[in-house]
């Protein structure tokens, strides 16, 4: 072989660009194929958020919990492991069972383990359409449940959208280890604390589970192990002793002076009550606002309106709330409320030492102005509030302090708002502190969930849609004619 061919290079410039086209449109090509799996991603899942809810330490309060536990607690996962949650779910689950061998955990795919999701089903006793994505706690035959809802705080935050205004649920903290903790405490100490819920005046019933029903509020204090019984005041029947907690949901007509004498001495007593006003008691006074007068609280006969802070044009997106401990931690939640009636506190003059502490709780925005007295100039209403009359030195009331929480709205505890905004965690916290339950589970507070999210206009995401799916393989497709091309030649 000659000195001339042994120095010949193997290919020809040409060959040479046709290979590095060729790499170059392999490299386009799966560029492509994964910009647009990511955008199909984003627009189909919706939601991408880095949690912190993995691997991390428990709370030294939820250690010391576990390291007294000696009963043995089965615990039952029933979820769609689909869920965004689910795996930190199972996450915290784990670090339970790590500190205690007497936790045992077992998952559940009701969606995709037909036969397992029946042995549970027919062990719980499970069969409602709201028996899904439940955590199942055990102790000898104790049975303590959560919905996988109760788990997670949410707010609403505003969807850029060109046409109309669009909110979505925006997570914000994960609750899971505040409330299994608490889950376990009550499986030591099974005695549970017992409310009453009025009838007799129109009130939603407690298993009614449509839209404005109480189903749901009855099982978020079921989960706070409160039992709730409905009471009537006939005859002379009178507040019994047992009750913990009073209460009066959306009354619809009148009381009868009976009914409230026997509920202003169970105030003056020491009693507990949750008191959830709406627009439907405008037409007719329902004989408490009188009583609650004394104790400080105006429930103002309208309908406050905030054109700023509305979904629907009938609701009021509260994020202002007052310093007291019924709502220090809502800070960064919302709570969704339907034509509220404003509750502001009365400012007595020259009011005794003694006097009832009062505390508005929920602001609507400073641009909310009343429905039917346009003389009121817009300002920032009071929407809730709480009470509170400690007793006199040297007496003891027979049930302990006064403690009264008055909201202007009670749909927003029904079935169907109740899941929105911050306003299960609302009931959550009110009803703690009318329970006078001490920070239980002091240092264990819900962990924030870090969202990454990249919110578009829909001329946005048109724009994006031809940019992803009509330039990109288009020019995938130019530069496989250009090596075409050049390979023809």
């Amino acid at each position: 072989m000659s000195e001339a061919n042994q120095s010949r290079p193997s290919f020809s410039p040409a060959i040479r660009w046709g290979i590095g086209l060729d790499v170059l449109l392999r490299t386009a090509l799966v560029l492509a194929v994964v910009v647009m799996l990511n955008y199909l991603g984003a627009k189909f899942f919706h939601r991408f958020y880095l949690s912190s809810q993995t691997r991390v330490a428990l709370s030294a309060r939820t250690a010391g919990i576990l390291h007294s536990l000696t009963n043995t607690v089965n615990v039952t996962l029933y979820f769609d492991r689909k869920d965004e949650f689910y795996p930190d779910i199972v996450a915290l689950l784990n670090e339970y069972r790590a500190v205690n061998k007497n936790i045992s955990l077992r998952t559940v795919d009701f969606v995709r383990d037909a036969g397992a999701a029946e042995k549970v089903k027919a062990q719980y006793k499970l069969g409602g359409a709201a028996d899904k994505d439940l955590v199942i706690f055990d102790c000898s035959g104790r049975v303590k449940m959560v919905s996988g809802d109760a788990l997670t705080q949410y707010t609403l935050e505003q969807v850029p959208n060109e046409k109309e205004r669009e909110f979505r649920k925006k997570p914000v903290a994960f609750a899971g280890e505040k409330i299994f903790t608490a889950i376990l405490l009550a499986l030591q100490n099974p005695q549970p604390l017992r409310a009453y819920f009025l009838q007799g005046h129109g009130e939603p019933s407690l298993s009614d589970d449509g839209n404005f029903g109480y189903l749901k509020f009855a099982a978020t204090l079921q989960q706070n192990y409160v039992t709730v019984t409905n009471l009537e005041l006939l005859g002379d029947r009178a507040v019994p002793m047992d009750c913990n907690l009073l209460i009066i949901a959306a009354p619809a007509a009148a009381f009868t002076e009976m009914e409230l004498q026997k509920i202003e001495q169970y105030l003056t007593e020491g009693g507990r009550l949750l008191a959830l006003f709406n627009y439907a008691s405008l037409k007719r006074a329902t004989g408490l606002e009188p009583i609650l007068q004394r104790w400080g609280v105006n429930v103002v006969a309208d309908i406050a309106q905030d054109s700023k802070n509305t979904v629907t044009g009938q609701d009021i997106v509260v994020r202002r709330f007052g310093q007291h401990p019924a709502v220090d931690s809502l800070a960064q939640l919302s709570v969704q409320m339907v034509l509220p009636r404003p509750v502001v506190k009365i400012n007595f003059p020259n009011a005794p030492a003694s006097a009832p502490q009062v505390t508005e709780l929920l602001f609507a925005g400073p641009a909310t102005t009343l429905v039917n007295d346009h003389s009121e100039a817009p300002r920032d209403f009071s929407l809730a509030a709480a009470v509170e009359q400690k007793p006199v030195a040297g007496i003891a009331n027979a049930r302990g302090t006064t403690r009264i929480i008055v909201t202007g709205d009670s749909i927003f505890l029904g079935n169907y708002y109740l899941e929105g905004a911050g306003n299960r965690d609302f009931l959550n916290s009110a009803t703690s502190w009318l329970l006078d339950r001490p920070q239980l589970l002091e240092g264990i507070g819900p962990r924030p969930v870090t969202e990454f999210r990249l919110l578009l206009t829909q001329h946005q995401q048109l724009q994006l849609r031809w940019l992803l799916l009509g330039v990109l393989p288009g020019g995938v497709l130019f530069i496989g004619w250009l090596v075409w091309l050049v390979r023809r030649q």
